[in-house]
């Protein structure tokens, strides 16, 4: 009985587990797993595509210059005085990494049945390879971002960066959170109710307006202030508005709007955490 209970296990089956314990443990045991389905992600989204990881440059350049024909020419919206293509590629950079951690978080265990119904490892890691893939496809949209505005610099225009671009990385983390813990809800709720993948394939882009992707914050204020509470209070606001602040020196940033979105953004993530985790033990019976 003795040299049993000396025995050292790799993996104990216990019939319940803690809602808040995320197998941190585990999950860096499996880093390794980690990074292969990081890479995997990367390299097979752009497989027997002619331009190949160019798509993360194409892609925003088609966005911002459809934003600046029909927002920009067509309607007038105006940009703060910032110049177009790079008020709009500041908020299209940050929405899409928010908008592909929610959408790939949401659907991860559909997507992933085969493989998370056969091998033992944290579940946890699906979630967060996506996350992570999504990361260097923003770094990668992030220097076209700071080419454009040196670009923009050295032709003229006022842009004052400010002491606020050292809250970027903690920005980041904020939108990451943000989409997985939204992805995680979502991805729990849809192993029983597939309905809700539709409402996210139309949703999200819908969601895009309640942000200030292709407005600032303070024409929203002065034109529909019946409405701006809205926009104001969306957690993603927050973020595009200081991440503009703190690199152009234009933007309506606010010590209260961006604590109320992290405050949300925690909130958020702790609840996606324990309801993935409860999903997680029995997903393949339903999925």
């Amino acid at each position: 009985m003795n040299k049993l209970a000396e025995e050292n296990w790799d993996i104990e089956i216990t019939p319940k587990n803690n809602l808040f314990d995320l197998k941190l443990k585990d999950v860096w045991h499996y880093r390794d797993l980690l990074v292969l389905l990081v890479r995997r992600d990367f390299v097979a989204f752009y497989k027997q595509t002619v331009l190949g990881p160019l798509w993360f440059f194409v892609q925003p350049v088609i966005t911002i210059l459809m934003y600046t024909v029909v927002f920009g020419n067509l309607a007038g919206i105006p940009t703060d005085g910032v110049p177009k293509p790079l008020f709009y590629l500041a908020g299209t950079i940050i929405w899409n990494y928010f908008a592909d951690c929610l959408t790939k978080t949401s659907t991860v265990f559909r997507d992933n049945a085969a493989m998370l119904g056969k091998v033992y490892f944290p579940r946890l890691i699906m979630p967060l390879s996506i996350v992570l893939s999504n990361l260097i496809r923003f770094a990668v949209q992030l220097v076209l971002f700071i080419a454009l505005l040196v670009i923009y610099w050295l032709k003229g225009a006022v842009i004052v960066p400010n002491g606020i671009i050292m809250l970027f990385p903690a920005l980041i983390i904020l939108i990451a959170a943000l989409g997985l813990g939204l992805g995680m809800i979502i991805s729990a709720v849809t192993t029983k109710y597939r309905d809700l993948t539709f409402i996210v394939s139309f949703g999200v882009p819908l969601l895009m307006y309640t942000t200030t992707v292709i407005y600032p914050l303070s024409t929203a204020v002065a034109k529909y202030p019946a409405y701006s509470w809205l926009i104001k209070f969306n957690p993603i606001t927050a973020v595009i508005e200081t991440f503009r602040y703190g690199f152009l020196g234009k933007g309506s940033f606010s010590w209260e709007l961006l604590a109320y979105s992290t405050a949300i953004t925690i909130v958020i993530l702790i609840t996606g955490t324990i309801i993935f985790n409860r999903v997680e033990k029995n997903f393949v019976d339903t999925v």
